[in-house]
């Protein structure tokens, strides 16, 4: 057939990202990583954390942490993610996230929404008062005490524990068990959309799955 000949059709000028979508190299250099919140109600059906997880590592996030537990609904979890990327890699997950059955609704919180962790930290037991007035500096409690190690609780924003950490270095740390965020919306916000705070927190009849 008539035609250009093959060095000189036109070729796409970007590459592939982590994802597989093509991208412009010039408006990927626009786009810096950011921290970004994601919270989602899901169904509690059999796999549904495996399948969320199967799609975050399909997809190359850059999770920095994943929890998720009950809330006020029956058979309803609130996921929390913790993700940094840029914008688009952020909208990518968001959308990934929605696209999921067990998915009922997602929505990215705002910087100042309310987040906090626990953490469980075993430390060497040299020195007991000193660590426990660390501890009580941080408001944690002792959760156990022995002759060669104490185990600390804490919970509180991410600097918090960090600093904590830092502080509780000179003793010796062991092991640590950290849990990831969990936050939601401040004040009357909601945390998704379709989610009415100061109800039970089912959302809207438009934003189930069943009638996206």
């Amino acid at each position: 057939m008539p035609g250009p000949a093959p060095d000189e059709r036109p070729r796409p000028t970007g590459r592939r990202n982590e994802q597989g979508i093509r991208i412009d190299p010039a408006a990927e250099a626009e786009h810096e990583p950011r921290r970004a919140t994601i919270s989602a109600l899901v169904e509690d059906e059999p796999g549904v954390l495996s399948r969320i997880s199967g799609l975050v590592s399909r997809r190359q996030f850059n999770i920095e942490s994943l929890t998720v537990g009950p809330t006020t609904v029956e058979n309803h979890s609130r996921l929390t993610m913790v993700v940094e990327e840029p914008d688009p890699g952020i909208d990518q997950v968001k959308k990934q996230l929605s696209k999921l059955k067990p998915v009922i609704s997602v929505g990215e919180l705002a910087d100042d929404a309310v987040a906090t962790e626990l953490i469980l930290l075993k430390v060497r037991g040299d020195e007991p008062d000193k660590v426990q007035a660390i501890t009580e500096m941080y408001g944690g409690t002792t959760r156990d005490a022995g002759p060669r190690t104490i185990t600390v609780q804490l919970t509180g924003d991410e600097d918090k524990i960090d600093d904590a950490l830092d502080a509780f270095e000179q003793f010796g740390i062991i092991e640590v068990a950290r849990t990831g965020q969990a936050a939601l919306a401040r004040g009357d916000t909601a945390t998704v959309p379709g989610e009415e705070p100061g109800t039970s927190g089912e959302p809207t009849p438009h934003e189930t799955p069943y009638n996206k």
